[in-house]
């Protein structure tokens, strides 16, 4: 029987925790507690409410759920004494049927990981489409995590059983995530597309204007066509560019969008999320033959990542008329300067300045994004509503002291400049804590010609200082670099520091942040506002519009800018919904 949100909410209380049954491994607890929460307002509700009950109940119940699971592919699968649900999800995966070497490998595996962390290895065997995981896939992860921290390892298993959990509730609800699985699907065919040497290695990179970077832009061109855009071009940087008219010939357009280039040996989701989604929006509000009161454009944005050439934002600062001719000159690895990789793709350099928007014609940009951080994952939420998008400032840092001998130098007459710039890290840390978003880091340490025998009497390092907001951002970079002055001087060395990057931050418009809410909040999702530790092209597009992001949660403790970023097509879905229901909230704010 394929069961209603409505059944649940209505049933006897042991009715509805019999029809949840199964869910969890041998805990039906989780359920019976979730059930005083009750009326669900939807399935991600539900889903969320029993992650709560887990989180909750000590790390003792954790670690006794955990330990109610089976092995992968382990004695209770060999002797047939399995949960149907485990069944199922280890023969979809093919665990079932293992070479005698995959076999064994599993087991030795199995072994080591309990010995390590006295429980099972827990792996959502059914993958982030629900289609399952290759053998291989599965070995690898299983590898993988046999290296982690046993309190970070714990709480991946938890975080991989409520995936479990969440794909048994879709199966019982009937629920199939129809448009997250097809974007899913539309991210693994665009990874296809990766630049010269790097496909063998299976890894992912696109910079701009490669024969792979182009293949990116005739797959987005074509699947715009398919969506139903109406106008679809590549501009003079690009930019894939789709537009979605609007019923009436004058009315504004809301812009969105993100970019499709990746950095080497990147993810599949970063950038290129933020195109899918309002396509498939469009995909949709074409299937249905209906136009809104304002027109949508999506803009597969050609550059964000500054990787083949120096010129971060290229594709979104084109818009705003910042294009730069000095980066026509410049050259890449291969002695290609961009003026004539332009001229190879087709592109018109003279064309560029055409592209400049006019604010006047525009509603606003939003953009969906990849969180690209393990927030919202540690939260076990699905999406996240950005309040600012850091603002950032960058410095390199030469510290000089004295290089002595480190066995004749008593410690109290040191002029160590690898341990002045140790200090000064930790200090950065510290004062960074205190604010609330403010983060600090040293991201580059280097003794040049460090010897084992010498006390460093040089050191380089970087800074890198981000907050939410510029005053903030300000005060934390006036009181490191004090504190980097009086550091150095207390230790009789001497520094110099070179501003190398400057970025304002970029607070979201209020009203649309307060769409993005109402958009999420509908969904019976928790609301959680964060700020973007990361740049992105709304941060372009906000000197000229009022912006606003949604983040969702990416898998693997949210890594991105690695082959391990990832998010669920459940995720993926849920992100679909909310941009649908923004169109919806700005359609009816334009009829009234």
């Amino acid at each position: 029987m394929t069961l209603t949100l409505d059944h649940i909410n209505t049933a006897p209380h042991a009715e509805a925790l019999q029809l949840l049954d199964g869910l969890y491994e041998h805990s039906p607890w989780i359920a019976d507690k979730a059930l005083a929460a009750r009326p669900f307002q939807s399935l991600a509700h539900l889903k969320h409410v029993m992650t709560v009950v887990l989180r909750n109940a000590g790390k003792q119940a954790q670690t006794d759920l955990i330990r109610a699971h089976p092995e992968l592919a382990g004695k209770a699968m060999v002797s047939q004494s399995l949960t149907h649900e485990s069944t199922a999800e280890q023969k979809t995966a093919g665990l079932t049927q293992c070479t005698a070497q995959e076999f064994a490998t599993i087991q030795q595996l199995n072994a080591d990981y309990n010995a390590k962390f006295g429980f099972p290895f827990i792996l959502a065997v059914r993958g982030t489409r629900g289609n399952g995981l290759t053998k291989q896939q599965i070995i690898s992860t299983f590898a993988r995590r046999l290296q982690n921290h046993p309190e970070f390892e714990l709480a991946e298993c938890l975080r991989n059983i409520h995936r479990v959990v969440e794909l048994r509730l879709n199966d019982k609800f009937g629920i199939n995530p129809h448009l997250g699985n097809m974007q899913w699907d539309w991210h693994e065919a665009m990874a296809q597309f990766s630049d010269d040497g790097y496909p063998e290695k299976g890894q992912l990179t696109v910079t701009y204007l490669t024969d792979a970077h182009r293949a990116c832009a005739a797959f987005i061109t074509r699947k715009m066509h398919e969506c139903g855009f109406d106008e679809v071009s590549i501009d003079a940087v690009g930019n894939v560019v789709g537009i979605y008219k609007a019923a009436a010939s004058d009315a504004k357009t809301l812009l969105t969008g993100s970019h499709y280039d990746t950095v080497r040996n990147g993810g599949k989701y970063d950038g290129r999320l933020g195109i899918f989604t309002p396509m498939m929006c469009v995909r949709e509000l074409h299937a249905q033959g209906k136009r809104l009161p304002f027109s949508i454009e999506v803009v597969g944005f050609a550059e964000e990542e500054g990787q083949r050439y120096k010129a971060t934002f290229l594709g979104s600062g084109a818009l705003l008329g910042d294009f730069k001719p000095e980066w026509l000159d410049q050259k890449d690895v291969d002695g290609i300067t961009m003026r004539e990789a332009m001229a190879h793709a087709g592109l018109n350099v003279s064309d560029i300045p055409l592209i400049k928007r006019d604010p006047a014609n525009y509603l606003g940009f939003v953009e969906v994004h990849i969180e690209q951080g393990p927030v919202l994952n540690a939260l076990d939420i699905p999406l996240g509503i950005v309040t600012s998008i850091n603002g950032n400032v960058r410095y390199l840092c030469d510290i000089t002291g004295l290089s002595s001998h480190a066995g004749t130098t008593p410690m109290a007459t040191r002029r160590d400049a690898a341990v002045a710039a140790a200090e000064i890290a930790l200090y950065v840390e510290k004062r960074a804590a205190q604010d609330a978003d403010s983060v600090g880091t040293v991201g580059m340490l280097n003794v040049p010609n460090g010897s084992i025998n010498v006390v460093p009497g040089r050191c380089l390092f970087s800074l890198d200082l981000r907050a939410p907001l510029d005053e903030q951002r300000d005060a934390l970079v006036k009181d490191v670099l004090a504190e980097v002055s009086a550091i150095c001087e207390r230790r009789g060395v001497s520094v110099t520091t070179e501003l190398t990057e400057r970025a304002a931050a970029a607070p979201s418009a209020l009203v649309w942040q307060q769409r993005w809410e109402a958009a999420v909040k509908a969904l019976g999702v928790p609301m959680h506002r964060m700020p973007s530790g990361a740049g992105h092209d709304a941060m372009k597009l906000h000197t000229i519009m009022p912006q606003a992001m949604l983040f969702v949660r990416g898998q693997n403790s949210g890594i991105s800018h690695n082959p391990l970023e990832s998010t669920t097509s459940d995720d993926i879905e849920l992100g679909i919904d909310a941009f649908a229901h923004l169109l919806q909230q700005l359609a009816n704010e334009q009829h009234r």
